[in-house]
């Protein structure tokens, strides 16, 4: 178990744009903190109301945005064009090129999204992008699958043997996460509450990850919301 706190995180400021870097991005650099498996970046991003990122290319990776606070307003170079609320999730898998566009779609609210990144299981593929309404009450103290390999229970499909799951745990609840394949490992992320896993304590932001141990039994000490991304390591 390896527990990244949410204040050791990197942090950019750029006025319209702030981000907290789990992982080694951009400017902040921690050669012990570059990916956990083929989960590559996990950003918990906020854009100020009425600004976004313009057009810009990616490839070879699977980008999976999931807004907590307000919406996105995505457009890319294959066509698509769409609004990303709260309980909405897109992916993109990048493949051989593909250029997109993010913004605020509130002219005077902040948003807040997660990004995470994914290292492919094949590269130069065909892009493609989704995106999905996850019903909230679907999530209440057990997990909801929103991304797979396969799509399987109307999940988001991804081109690598990777699952994230969402759960709304109450308080003084417990549940246990039972991986797809017990060779993966699992990045757990907590949008809020406070939880206890393996007699330790994880808050908001705070992250944990977790190699060789195909069932984590979490506690919930009040009301919390996380996502666990499980991920080949090799």
């Amino acid at each position: 178990m390896i527990i990244h706190r949410a204040n050791t995180r990197g942090y950019a400021d750029h006025g319209w744009f702030k981000s907290h870097h789990t992982f080694s991005f951009a400017d902040y650099y921690d050669p012990l903190r570059m990916h956990f498996g083929k989960l590559r970046v996990l950003n918990d991003d906020i854009i100020e109301g009425g600004s976004g990122f313009g057009l810009h290319p990616h490839n070879n990776m699977e980008i999976i945005s999931i807004p907590i606070a307000g919406a996105l307003a995505h457009r890319n170079s294959h066509g698509s064009n769409d609004t990303i609320g709260i309980n909405k999730v897109q992916v993109m898998s990048a493949g051989k090129g593909i250029s997109h566009s993010e913004h605020n779609a509130l002219p005077d609210k902040d948003t807040n999204f997660l990004q995470i990144w994914i290292y492919p299981r094949s590269m130069n593929i065909e892009p493609r992008y989704d995106s999905r309404y996850f019903d909230p009450a679907a999530r209440i103290n057990q997990f909801q699958l929103i991304v797979s390999p396969d799509g399987a229970g109307n999940s988001l499909c991804i081109h690598q043997k990777a699952y994230l799951s969402r759960i709304a745990l109450k308080a003084k609840s417990s549940v246990d996460y039972i991986s797809f394949h017990e060779e993966n490992g699992a990045y757990l992320f907590m949008i809020g509450g406070e939880i206890e896993i393996n007699n330790e304590l994880l808050w908001q932001r705070d992250g944990a990850g977790f190699t060789d141990q195909p069932q984590i039994s979490i506690m919930a000490k009040q009301d919390s919301d996380l996502i666990v991304i499980e991920v080949p390591m090799k």
